[in-house]
């Protein structure tokens, strides 16, 4: 009855996983532009077939030229938070030696990184014993193993069921839920099969139900289950929060009650911008600017590959008989020689470099670059570009500033996720 029960929570999840598959998507193409692959987009070539625009591009002769803006702009938002952090980091103090144990500065910069692309913030924190150590772990959490029900409150209040995936070996699987209990890891063995004692760890992409080759896959599954409780008469409804470590076939390995002093689960969730469910993360308002100033710099390659550069022009009646075609050119090309021709007519040889004719690409490309900094609210300023002319320090620093301010939402959003997150840990 139990193991029935415990399958349909796994449904659940995998329920809501698939719910997330969207935002997923979104994050796996918007993850490819910040790191360089802008051209494996799927469309459709002339001939009906669907290909990667890289490989549409390549076969109609141009070269899929890359120019990485967003990545840029990402390391320069990142850059700036950890500039501002010490400052905001003195005014809300995370006590004890949490802060060093888990090298938040770090483990917060990537966090960004992952916000500024994805829209999603997720973090674990958890008192626990790992390798014999008892503290309070911090620790990423990636979107593509979360599960959880929708949600629309952007503080997740009305979150009901959240977990993820984790890939244990099984050698801590047997250390976290074998009890010192020969019988009981002898059970766990029997779950996962010692096959996973032996295999090679593997790089398979993310599925729900399977690990990689030599890990286990186990769930983390909290649940706010009702409790009816019933005194003189009475019946009460109260709300606790439950965690159910379960394997893939429904099996279950822990439970417990939350037993922190939140009484709430573990997982800290942020998604941005949070409206009616949806998130359209920041990296996403600039990737069309991204796509057309790559078309742009393709079609420019093109037309300069096109255009005739240091052609030479050289009569054919005017070759010499004792030299040869190669000869006539490497001599055109090199200093304090002479070409001799018969002089005969008035045609002389001539070389001719024509100026490509961008049809107005440059200019456009010009424009396109100021529009992505325009709808990034990245200013030049904030880049570290030279401004030019005088005003000192004062101006440029103000300038900066006022740059800041239109990164002040993300950064205002991320720091109170922070916040939650070290509201959570101070308890622990």
């Amino acid at each position: 009855m139990e193991k029935a029960y415990n399958k349909r929570l796994i449904e659940a999840a995998y329920g809501c996983w698939l719910a997330g598959a969207g935002r997923l998507q979104r994050r796996e193409r918007l993850k490819r532009y910040t790191y360089g692959d802008q051209w494996g987009d799927i469309i459709r070539d002339h001939d009906g077939r669907a290909v990667r625009e890289g490989d549409a591009i390549a076969a109609s002769g141009r070269e899929p030229l890359t120019n990485n803006l967003i990545r840029r702009l990402v390391k320069t938002i990142v850059g700036r938070y950890r500039s501002l952090r010490p400052d905001w980091r003195k005014e809300n103090p995370l006590p004890g030696s949490i802060e060093e144990d888990n090298i938040l500065d770090e483990l917060d910069a990537r966090l960004l990184e992952e916000f500024l692309i994805s829209g999603m913030a997720v973090q674990r924190v958890a008192r626990e014993s790992r390798h014999g150590v008892e503290r309070v772990y911090i620790d990423n959490v990636s979107p593509a193993r979360l599960f959880l029900n929708r949600f629309t409150d952007p503080r997740g209040n009305d979150i009901e069921m959240v977990g993820m995936m984790h890939d244990m070996s099984i050698h801590e699987v047997l250390a976290r839920f074998g009890g010192r209990s020969r019988r009981r890891m002898d059970y766990l063995r029997a779950i996962y099969g010692v096959d996973a004692l032996q295999q090679p760890i593997s790089a398979d992409g993310l599925e729900f139900f399977t690990a990689p080759a030599g890990r286990c896959r186990v769930f983390e599954m909290w649940t706010l289950d009702a409790i009816e409780t019933t005194r003189r008469g009475m019946t009460e409804v109260t709300f606790a929060w439950r965690c159910r470590w379960l394997s893939p076939d429904g099996d279950l390995l822990d439970s417990y009650p939350s037993r922190w002093p939140h009484r709430s689960h573990p997982f800290i969730v942020k998604f941005y911008p949070m409206t009616d469910g949806e998130v359209h993360p920041f990296v996403e308002d600039v990737l069309d600017q991204q796509r057309f100033i790559n078309r742009l710099i393709v079609l420019i390659d093109k037309i300069m590959g096109a255009s005739a550069k240091g052609v030479l022009l050289f009569p054919v009646e005017q070759k010499p008989k004792d030299f040869s075609w190669e000869e006539i050119g490497r001599r055109w090309s090199a200093t304090d020689t002479i070409i001799p021709i018969t002089g005969r007519h008035s045609v002389v040889p001539s070389q001719v470099n024509t100026p490509a004719a961008d049809c107005g690409a440059y200019k456009l490309l010009d424009i396109e670059m100021k529009l992505f900094n325009d709808v990034s609210g990245v200013s030049d300023a904030l880049l570290g570009k030279d401004q030019g002319g005088n005003g000192g320090t004062a101006l440029y620093e103000s300038r900066v500033h006022n740059s800041t301010i239109a990164l002040a939402d993300i950064f205002e959003s991320f720091n109170s996720f922070i916040k939650l997150r070290d509201a959570k840990a101070a308890v622990l």
